[in-house]
């Protein structure tokens, strides 16, 4: 996968793509991330970028010339040109399925805008898709495509040590994950939770998906909802978790 990022602000990029697991897949060559600043592809001597938005209003607009300049350039520099994603406020909400879309394409075009957003026709006729990462406003695109990129690395086939931890993290599989336990079993009088330490693997991986439904089911409802309507409980899990929560689980769907 290669992945472009274009950007007024590049070098916020150079610290966290330069640790952890990004860093790691990129010196494997596992995938590559090439930074643009689309100043460099303005033609006024001050290498404007945005402008007054006709109307009037408050804030600056960015400019479709240099936008479209640096996209379609840098589309020329490998194949295939690759999927546009505008980094917007307006766009869909990042979640995991849209994660694990985006992973299976060979190329990512990330636009980060800045000021009070893009010209329209930016968003209409270059843009391919528009992302968001929640119902918040930022000074610009950038935190928000580290985020997608570190979403993104960790579906990369090898860039993460142990492949089987993906299957079990929250979200992958619509649900919150299970509460975790390591050394000591006892810690300030706080215990690890018996069925852990019995061996017992099928009673471990019971329990597991027990208390990530029961878990999903107080801390994001909306989840479990979804999952009710998608068969993903079982008739015995819906059973259990009903007398856990002292409710009726049909009230959720």
């Amino acid at each position: 996968m290669r992945i472009d990022i274009l950007t007024l602000f590049p070098e916020m990029f150079r610290g966290p793509f330069d640790a952890s697991i990004v860093a790691r897949a990129r010196e494997q060559g596992l995938f590559q991330i090439e930074l643009h600043n689309f100043r460099d592809w303005t033609t006024d001597k001050h290498h404007h970028v945005d402008d007054d938005p006709y109307g009037g209003g408050a804030g600056m607009v960015m400019k479709p010339e240099p936008l479209f300049a640096a996209v379609e350039a840098v589309q020329d520099q490998a194949e295939p040109p690759g999927r546009v994603i505008m980094l917007t406020p307006q766009g869909r909400l990042l979640n995991q399925g849209i994660v694990e879309e985006l992973a299976g394409q060979p190329r990512l075009l990330l636009v980060c805008g800045r000021y009070e957003g893009f010209d329209e026709r930016i968003r209409e006729h270059l843009a391919d898709d528009e992302i968001s990462i929640g119902d918040y406003v930022l000074s610009g695109g950038e935190p928000a495509a580290i985020v997608l990129v570190e979403a993104l690395v960790r579906r990369i086939p090898g860039a993460l040590g142990n492949e089987e931890s993906l299957d079990e993290e929250s979200h992958t599989q619509g649900l919150l994950e299970y509460p975790h336990y390591t050394r000591p079993a006892e810690f300030r009088g706080w215990s690890v939770p018996d069925i852990l330490l019995s061996g017992d693997h099928p009673e471990i991986e019971k329990w597991r998906r027990r208390q990530s439904l029961l878990r999903t089911a107080r801390r994001r409802p909306d989840l479990l909802s979804r999952a009710l309507q998608n068969g993903a409980v079982s008739d015995e899990d819906r059973r259990w978790l009903e007398e856990e929560l002292e409710t009726n689980l049909s009230d959720l769907m």
